[in-house]
């Protein structure tokens, strides 16, 4: 196994909540957005390490004796990554898909200027490509699968990665967690739960309703389509 494992994930994707229970794990030390904090604020902590660039970030996550999990999502651009082949290839990579006219809505809702690119599925894409290209072993998951059949979605992901299943992580305390604390409010509903659940919203500016969040819709789908496709078929 790998003792550094990354969960990339287009925003509102439902990592949050793949987070939160791998929170409720021991055996290894759960980093909550590191590429995305240095993008926003320069700056991040990763296993009591200061770090100020995405290059000394990757030296740190790869030095770390302990076994590492983080997650971040693709919202932001992490450039730096596609020339650093020892971290796309030593690094055990995960990402974890939503559908991009879920994503997009939900995403404009709470910062109603959303950006095209920052609907995060070509680039999450590009990432998963850059891994394939380093001689990398990424593995794909669907979030639908995770709130529909969140035990078997963990079983067949721990056993992609190499760690044991524990079924212990799919409940937790609710609350709100130190590790989100600078962005909050985009995790509201994972720190009201106690389990992985299904969660239903409707929203007034949808691709539907809206031809500038269309035109972002149909841009991305080609990239999430192509992703599915390699997802781990969850019985």
């Amino acid at each position: 196994m790998s003792r550094l494992l990354a969960l990339w994930s287009a925003p509102r994707s439902r990592s949050t909540v793949f987070f939160r229970m791998m929170l409720e794990r021991d055996d290894l030390l759960a980093v909550h957005e590191p590429f995305c904090n240095i993008a926003d604020d320069g700056r991040t902590e990763a296993g009591g390490h200061p770090v100020d660039s995405h290059d000394q970030l990757m030296d740190v996550l790869l030095g770390m004796p302990s076994t590492v999990f983080f997650k971040d999502t693709t919202d932001c651009r992490y450039d730096a990554l596609f020339a650093r082949e020892d971290f796309l290839k030593s690094a055990r990579h995960a990402f974890l898909l939503r559908h991009p006219s879920e994503i997009i809505p939900s995403y404009a809702a709470i910062k109603p200027d959303i950006a095209p690119h920052e609907v995060g599925v070509e680039y999450l894409h590009r990432i998963h490509q850059a891994v394939l290209d380093a001689g990398g072993e990424p593995v794909v998951l669907d979030s639908d699968d995770l709130v529909d059949r969140p035990e078997a979605t963990m079983r067949a992901y721990c056993e992609a990665v190499g760690l044991p299943f524990r079924a212990d992580i799919l409940r937790w305390q609710p609350g709100e967690r130190p590790e989100w604390s600078r962005s909050a409010r985009w995790h509201t509903d994972v720190s009201e739960s106690s389990t992985v659940q299904r969660t239903e919203r409707s929203y007034e500016r949808t691709i539907g309703t809206d031809p500038l969040l269309r035109s972002y819709f149909e841009h991305h789908l080609p990239f999430y389509e192509q992703l599915r496709d390699r997802r781990i078929r969850i019985s």
